[in-house]
């Protein structure tokens, strides 16, 4: 990812549900300024921060304030269930990813993927020191390489190991349905997942949609 960036001082945290409050936990636990709001909640304050992450369900994703993240570092920690979220051909779409979807809508806003394809139990439970061999991977990825640099850096004062992804588009490979997705991996198992996603059957289906597009 080039040279270390500096941890964002202040993060804010859109949604207070259980992946929402780990990773509030999280961020405070490394000395961060934390804001939460929920959606019942006025998410001003919370879209002040250096780097707001999106931790509501991806089916409401409308209900963003996307005026008040204009030109904020957004990160994308949604995922699409089709299960609970109803069938959304917008979310469903091979040709992109949902992450191109919420920053298409978040006009402005510098999105980058990444905290999405962790299970919530390594969230609550493998958080660890760098450096430790049992330290899991999480996949980053956006289009302007300092704003990769930016969360690849709030991953590590969370606890695990970033791995860039390349562009926003490449966020496929590790939304569900995948390898990657609640894989719990090392950084390098995560590498090598990313690494044969092509290959995969989800892969070729997006690489099918993609070239017809």
């Amino acid at each position: 990812m080039g040279g270390p960036a500096p941890v964002p001082a202040s993060v804010g945290i859109l949604g207070r549900g259980r992946v929402g409050a780990v990773l509030a936990r999280l961020a405070r636990d490394a000395g961060l300024d934390v804001a939460t709001a929920s959606s019942a909640d006025d998410p001003a304050e919370a879209c002040t921060r250096d780097v707001v992450v999106l931790a509501i369900p991806l089916g409401r994703f409308r209900t963003l304030p996307a005026p008040l993240l204009r030109g904020r570092l957004v990160v994308d920690a949604m995922n699409y269930w089709w299960e609970l979220d109803g069938a959304r051909p917008e979310l469903d779409d091979p040709t992109t990813s949902t992450s191109e979807t919420v920053a298409a809508f978040l006009d402005g806003a510098r999105v980058v993927k990444a905290l999405n394809h962790a299970s919530v139990w390594e969230l609550e439970n493998l958080a660890l020191p760098a450096g430790h061999p049992d330290r899991r991977g999480i996949a980053v990825a956006g289009d302007d390489p300092g704003d990769r640099a930016a969360v690849a850096a709030l991953v590590d004062a969370l606890g695990f190991d970033p791995v860039d992804a390349g562009p926003l588009a490449a966020g496929v490979a590790f939304e569900p349905p995948t390898d990657a997705f609640g894989s719990d991996a090392t950084a390098e198992e995560l590498r090598e997942m990313l690494a044969r996603f092509p290959r995969s059957q989800r892969g070729r289906v997006v690489a099918r949609a993609r070239s017809r597009g």
